[in-house]
């Protein structure tokens, strides 16, 4: 006992070594009046929370200018801001004083920042991983601190939340846990556990379609009363959980409707800066902007998005399944990702938590997937001067997926569909051709990535394509995302349904 104890104790401090590594370089917008980045954003919110009445947090006012960093996150992240903005003005006053606090940048300050982000990775994501791997019955104690290493060493979080600066493992690892107590059939738990998710942070609704299908489809495939029963329970709590977080907001209408307003900012456009998504590639040789309304635009990024949601949602309701629900997650998460409204490229890392959870078994294409997931961000993390703790980073998450999924399979076309249908169909092709052919299109992804790379790093483009690089590598990515996303949906789609219940002896099947 003592033994496995040592070696998870081992594993988590090893990976908060990491992170904390990570800590150490710059983060966004630092030394770039007047606006700076996400991190003042972090910064300054703290700042209104702690000094201006709770209803004056999501109005323009002269003590909030919502230009300067407005609050445009739910409730939830507000009480977090409030409450890290009283520490901190408890430690140091003049890190939360309202104007003059802007900007602020020192050492102290920073070392506070980072240690936020780290309390909370400790107190929600980190167990939420753990619990997760200590779930698989089927893998030894070794293999369960291993996956938990493999998983919490993903690249792509670690540098945004500890390079960059954000509270994503927050809302991500609420999100986990409600995938895990769905999983273990705990509805209603999960369901809460969503709610403070979405509550956090909007982007959660990526993940919202496949619990909706997901719940709503075990209900139905319930006896009605039961089914009817399970469905009242979730709903009760999912408006009780909804209400307890915003009552703050909801005794007024225009409050309530200000805070919607401000977490769903649509003026700002389709998308920001070059993310790796359908309309900032298609912007490339279609000026879209030049003839469509904003109106037009969200219109057509809705109807390309629910058109995107069918085949996987309506598959999930009707056949629900647990692993068809953790596919499902990846595949809506993809299609909001390329086609919704309004989209950064930090929004990859929602996709990127569902596919972690299909490392042990399929870890060829997850890890492909991760790989991709990350580079597509190189543009924000060369402007943060992280490029040195990515590449690293990258590095030590390959290898930890070498060694720490030794024993569980790592061939490729195991469960991929075109090779499942090819196997029985195309006899002729020689044995392993499809294993060949997939490795080989990871390396030269990975090649590709890395030439990009060194572009993006080495050779300043021309000075009448000033963005010619993040343009190249926001479409590279971008015809990944949409290949993993036609994947997905085909294992989705052949994935098996809910086990059908066995007839007892002397009875006859309900």
């Amino acid at each position: 006992m003592d033994m496995k104890f040592g070696m998870l104790f081992i594993a988590v401090v090893f990976v908060v070594f990491v992170r904390w590594a990570v800590s150490l370089n710059p983060y966004s917008g630092m030394g770039k009046p007047p606006m700076y980045g996400d991190y003042e954003a972090q910064r300054h919110w703290m700042e209104i929370t702690t000094n201006l009445p709770l209803k004056q947090w999501y109005f323009n006012s002269t003590d909030n200018d919502l230009l300067y960093w407005g609050l445009d996150y739910p409730p939830l992240t507000a009480y977090h801001m409030w409450l890290c903005g009283k520490v901190a003005s408890w430690i140091n006053p003049d890190w939360t004083a309202l104007f003059t606090s802007r900007g602020h940048e020192s050492y102290g300050h920073k070392l506070f920042m980072r240690y936020s982000v780290l309390i909370g990775d400790l107190l929600i994501f980190i167990p939420a991983v753990l619990l997760f791997c200590f779930r698989q019955k089927q893998l030894s104690h070794t293999q369960k601190v291993l996956l938990s290493c493999v998983l919490l060493l993903f690249p792509g979080l670690i540098i945004i939340d500890y390079g960059h600066f954000q509270y994503n493992s927050i809302s991500l690892g609420l999100t986990l846990l409600a995938i895990m107590a769905l999983s273990q059939g705990y509805d209603v738990l999960g369901s809460a556990a969503f709610v403070l998710a979405l509550s956090y942070k909007q982007m959660s609704l990526y993940h919202a379609m496949p619990f909706f299908c997901y719940l709503l489809g075990k209900c139905w495939q319930q006896r009605w009363k039961k089914g009817f029963f399970s469905l009242c329970c979730i709903g009760l709590t999912v408006l009780a959980t909804f209400a307890l977080v915003w009552l703050p907001f909801l005794t007024e209408k225009d409050v309530f409707l200000q805070v919607v307003h401000r977490i769903f900012p649509v003026a700002r456009g389709v998308f920001e800066d070059k993310v790796s998504n359908f309309w900032c590639s298609l912007s490339v040789v279609v000026k879209f902007r030049n003839f469509m309304s904003q109106e037009t635009l969200l219109s057509l990024c809705l109807v390309t998005t629910l058109l995107g949601l069918l085949p996987s949602s309506l598959d999930l309701l009707f056949r629900p399944s647990t692993i068809k629900f953790r596919l499902a997650l990846i595949n809506s998460s993809l299609v909001f990702f390329l086609f919704s409204f309004q989209v950064h490229e930090k929004s990859i890392l929602l996709p990127a938590l569902p596919v972690c959870l299909l490392l042990p078994w399929r870890p060829f294409t997850s890890t492909w997937f991760l790989t991709i997931a990350t580079f597509s961000m190189l543009p924000l993390l060369i402007k943060d001067g992280l490029i040195i703790a990515t590449l690293v980073t990258s590095i030590l998450f390959l290898i930890a997926v070498e060694l720490g999924l030794q024993g569980i399979s790592s061939d490729p076309t195991i469960g991929c569909p075109i090779c499942m249908w090819s196997s029985k169909n195309l006899k002729w092709l020689p044995y392993g051709f499809f294993s060949v052919a997939v490795k080989s299109g990871f390396y030269t992804s990975l090649m590709g990535a890395v030439f990009l790379g060194v572009l993006s790093v080495t050779i300043p483009p021309p000075s009448s394509l000033p963005d010619l690089w993040p343009v190249l590598v926001s479409v590279y990515c971008c015809v990944h995302f949409l290949g993993f996303t036609v994947y997905y949906h085909q294992v989705q789609l052949m994935a098996p349904g809910p086990k059908q219940p066995t007839a007892q002896k002397g009875k006859k099947m309900q």
